[in-house]
């Protein structure tokens, strides 16, 4: 990639900077728990970026790793003063033209650039609210994918409803406190779902991703608040924090090993329960004859 191009792709954004930006430009400052944030996600994302990559010569040993935050700036030809604001968290108002220039200067990926858009601040003109509660035709469903386990969750992880093929994977909730029925908090302690759950230590890496994300656009709310400071008491899930990393939903591949049942080689869905990627229902399947005739055998009742 030469330096040309994504200077080129850039230029039309640099009359949008904080200072001179047009008065039709809709924009919006960030408060002050997102523009934190957002400081150390610009800055974990800048440092993982060799100059080859960007088409930058080498020059030679360099004191901290990725790219300098004035190379930064000229890809994405924007004032370096400002950038070096943007990632200190100063107080400065953000245009969507000059977000999309630092995209793409940085190589976010779409989750990575849906997270920078909503960290900084600029929000969809016309939100869609996520389905707010698992309703009686929800429950049907689940109950109707015996004998293949079935769960209803929100963003946060919290789990909203189930059928009996999951609890017999992971346990009764119901035994639990109402703030421990949560898939976060499960894989980070100790518990059956991460006792069965064979690759717990990878699994749990996509989840902190995906909840980064997602809390992205809730991170004032009291509950996300409170359920992030008790996730820190763990520091494993600290550790994985700081990293940054965010994801997009996605399906995948999961194996359990489950007491008395054996191993259970799934594939997981997710279904969305409303129009924005929301509270979604995840169905697992079998991969395998060995897993389909498992999960035959599977209790079909509470």
């Amino acid at each position: 990639m030469s330096l040309t191009t994504p200077v080129a792709q850039a230029r039309s954004a640099s009359v949008a900077q904080a200072r001179t930006a047009p008065a039709t430009q809709a924009r919006t400052a960030p408060d002050d728990a997102r523009r934190h944030d957002l400081a150390a996600f610009l800055r974990s994302r800048r440092e993982r970026i060799a100059p080859d990559q960007v088409g930058l010569p080498p020059t030679g040993r360099r004191r901290t790793p990725g790219l300098r935050r004035e190379e930064v700036a000229q890809l994405a030809a924007v004032g370096v003063t400002w950038y070096t604001w943007l990632e200190q968290g100063r107080d400065i108002q953000v245009s969507t033209q000059v977000l999309d220039a630092v995209s793409r200067a940085l190589l976010l990926d779409p989750s990575e650039r849906a997270h920078l858009f909503t960290l900084a601040g600029a929000e969809d003109p016309a939100p869609v609210k996520e389905c707010p509660s698992v309703t009686p035709s929800v429950r049907l469903v689940l109950e109707q994918m015996a004998p293949y386990p079935a769960v209803a969750v929100n963003t946060r992880y919290d789990v909203l409803a189930y059928n009996a093929q999951y609890t017999a994977i992971i346990g009764d909730l119901n035994e639990l406190p109402p703030e421990d029925r949560n898939l976060m908090w499960l894989a980070f302690t100790p518990s059956r779902f991460r006792e069965v759950l064979i690759d717990y230590r990878t699994e749990r890496l996509g989840m902190v991703a995906r909840f980064r994300a997602a809390m992205a656009d809730h991170s004032a709310e009291p509950a996300w608040k409170a359920l992030l400071a008790r996730l820190l008491t763990s520091p494993d899930f600290a550790e994985v924090w700081q990293r940054h990393e965010v994801m997009g939903p996605s399906n995948g591949i999961k194996r359990f090993q489950v007491p008395g049942v054996g191993l259970l080689r799934c594939e997981y869905t997710s279904f969305w329960l409303g129009p924005r990627l929301g509270t979604r229902m995840i169905t697992y399947t079998p991969l395998d004859e060995e897993t389909r005739a498992l999960m035959s055998q599977l209790p079909s009742s509470f």
